[in-house]
């Protein structure tokens, strides 16, 4: 006779709710917890392990997706846009998923696959953005009507300890969006001087307290290591403590924030690889193709603005937006993530 194994039981967690994201069972399983999903939604909040779409209408009117149209979501994420994407553009219509994440793709893909989207409909490829082109090369893909890219980083990234982008939670200092490649922000710190780091901090994220913070971090990097993200954050909290506190009271959390923005970018050569993926664009776009793209921060956003007006100068594109477009206040309110959030977009001649 068959002896049945038995079901493993859940964690315990101290307290009447889950405070760490291993623990937060019933947000991580969302088809089963359902209500869990809404509950957090009319709270204002993301449930753990998932991610919200920004500014999903806007993006669908401007692309004007319909049936048997090809696209891409060259930052794939969780998958939101896409999913909107596709239930316009099939049957017929194909969408292409890229993402560097190694870890969160293979989660995506299942996740579009449960929804009904079939190998003919939906095909994942990992791989940066910057690449795209190559990749496609390499998967004999023609250029599309439509491309996506949404350049934040997504909840379930940020909410996931492990991955070490958040200043609020205990984990390893890596930032790494590909953990498989590169390295970690802990061993980048440790390579780079003083006054290139305080420069880094200035052009990636405009940190105002730039000099303070990259002194006090080389200061401890010569007796310690920074191998997690609250040693990080304690340095950072002993920077600023010089700072008056009219001025510091001000700025709230910002310089934590505006500190592992900066670090992320710089370990992920994501300028460098958005210059790269906005420059190879319009040979992804069919003639008539059009590009919606969300981004987060001034540094992405000039970039985006600048690329988009000298291809229209220059007539590869035959529109562009003379003005970016923000979410509404009802989906801040709803989301503060988005809060940030700007929309350009681009049509190719």
């Amino acid at each position: 006779m068959d002896v049945q194994e038995k079901p493993k039981r859940r964690p315990r967690y101290k307290g009447t709710h889950p405070r760490r994201f291993q623990e937060k069972y019933k947000e991580l399983n969302p088809l089963r917890y359902p209500e869990e999903i809404e509950k957090a939604h009319d709270a204002g909040k993301t449930p753990a392990g998932t991610h919200r779409p920004i500014m999903v209408q806007e993006i669908l009117d401007f692309l004007r997706p319909r049936k048997g149209h090809t696209a891409i979501d060259a930052t794939l994420g969780y998958g939101g846009h896409s999913q909107e994407l596709l239930k316009k553009i099939t049957p017929h219509g194909k969408l292409f998923g890229f993402d560097v994440d190694s870890i969160e793709l293979p989660k995506t893909e299942k996740r579009l696959r449960d929804a009904g989207f079939s190998e003919k409909e939906f095909q994942a490829l990992h791989g940066n953005f910057s690449t795209i082109p190559q990749l496609m090369a390499a998967h004999s893909i023609e250029p599309v009507n439509l491309v996506v890219a949404d350049l934040g980083i997504s909840s379930m990234q940020l909410d996931d300890p492990s991955r070490g982008f958040s200043y609020k939670l205990e984990g390893p200092l890596d930032l790494r969006l590909d953990p498989q490649e590169g390295s970690p922000a802990s061993e980048f710190l440790e390579s780079i001087g003083q006054k290139d780091l305080e420069m880094l901090l200035e052009e990636n994220s405009d940190e105002i307290f730039a000099e303070e913070i990259s002194r006090e971090i080389k200061e401890h990097l010569r007796f310690n290591p920074i191998p997690t993200t609250q040693v990080l954050r304690e340095i950072i909290e002993k920077a600023l403590l010089p700072i008056p506190a009219r001025i510091l009271n001000e700025q709230e959390t910002k310089p934590f924030r505006r500190t592992f923005q900066a670090l992320r970018i710089a370990v992920n050569q994501e300028f460098y690889a958005l210059d790269l993926f906005l420059h190879h664009l319009p040979d992804i776009l069919k003639p008539g193709g059009r590009v919606a793209i969300l981004t987060f921060h001034s540094g992405e956003d000039r970039r985006v603005k600048k690329a988009f007006q000298g291809f229209h100068r220059s007539g590869i594109y035959s529109n562009v937006a003379r003005e970016v477009i923000r979410p509404t206040a009802q989906e801040v309110f709803s989301n503060p993530r988005a809060s940030s959030a700007k929309l350009r977009w681009a049509v190719k001649a």
